[in-house]
């Protein structure tokens, strides 16, 4: 019989969830960059996946923290810490998708300077947690090759 660890699973569910939401932040980077296209399916897809990602992680974590984290800095201090690094840039990937999103909506009921404003601020804030979160995943695939659970 095989034994099927439920933790093993959601660590590689979290880890391709974690690429495609990297890649689905792009989308909106990309929609926003024009200020007369609409992006709501975009903004809404994007932030939903990454907020999906990051709570199948912080699920996880305990686990982690609990049979992992002590024999990854035992063994490599770099890779420990690259974990570390790792949960920050995930978390900074999630405001700003949600401070894009913010400020998303925000354009969409204003006019004028303001809505231009917004809509550039969006661009940028889903440009930047595109580029945190990919930097994440490759932190991701460098940890999981090193130890998993």
């Amino acid at each position: 019989m095989v034994d099927i660890d439920p933790l093993r699973i959601a660590e590689r569910i979290h880890g391709h969830l974690g690429w495609l939401a990297a890649i689905a932040l792009v989308h909106p980077a990309v929609v926003l960059r024009r200020t007369r296209r609409r992006a709501h399916l975009a903004v809404g897809l994007s932030v939903g996946l990454v907020t999906t990602v990051f709570a199948v992680g912080a699920v996880i974590y305990p686990a982690y923290r609990d049979r992992l984290r002590q024999g990854i800095f035992q063994r490599s201090l770099t890779v420990g810490y690259l974990f570390e690094r790792k949960e920050h840039l995930a978390f900074g990937a999630l405001l700003l998708a949600w401070a894009g999103a913010a400020a998303y909506v925000g354009a969409t009921r204003a006019q004028g300077p303001t809505q231009a404003s917004l809509r550039r601020a969006a661009h940028w804030a889903f440009v930047a947690a595109a580029v945190l979160a990919f930097v994440a995943a490759s932190f991701g695939i460098v940890i999981a090759a090193f130890r998993t659970f």
